[in-house]
């Protein structure tokens, strides 16, 4: 018997995965892919897009005690749609369109009749382009790599 909270935390982690891939889009990417959709249901808007800041913490190796790292921008939205459905956003900078389109692509994605079209459309060509990025930026950090070594000096 399938526990509830294991299929909760299932539908958590898609909806998790595809808000990253909006939050790490470029806004002109996110725009190009946005104005492709046709026929986008209208929203209104909860919270319209701000702007703020937001502290950013680490830890020391990963692993160590938290400590403050520095602030960033970040702009937020929520917006909702048809049947309650919440689309919510938090984007690094200071987009607020960037903001909003992703806060109606999550609401979209929530809709059962959007969820296929956004997913092929928008969030899978977004994320190739990502993972492309990040790629071509791999080659170029390996370019510069430098690799040390020793020579054992022989005793006589």
């Amino acid at each position: 018997m399938d526990h509830p909270q294991a299929g909760q935390a299932a539908a958590g982690a898609r909806r998790a995965a595809w808000m990253r891939v909006l939050a790490l889009a470029e806004p002109g990417e996110l725009d190009g892919a946005f104005c492709a959709l046709a026929g986008v249901p209208a929203h209104q808007t909860v919270r319209p897009a701000q702007t703020g800041m937001a502290m950013v913490r680490a830890r020391s190796g990963g692993t160590g005690a938290r400590f403050n790292l520095g602030e960033m921008t970040v702009t937020r939205c929520a917006v909702t749609m048809g049947e309650g459905v919440v689309g919510v956003a938090y984007v690094q900078g200071r987009s607020l369109r960037h903001a909003e389109q992703a806060a109606v692509a999550d609401a979209l994605l929530q809709l059962p009749e959007w969820h296929e079209t956004v997913q092929t459309r928008l969030i899978e060509p977004l994320a190739r382009l990502h993972a492309e990025k990040v790629e071509r930026q791999a080659r170029v950090a390996a370019q510069t790599k430098v690799e040390f070594f020793t020579m054992v000096r022989g005793e006589d």
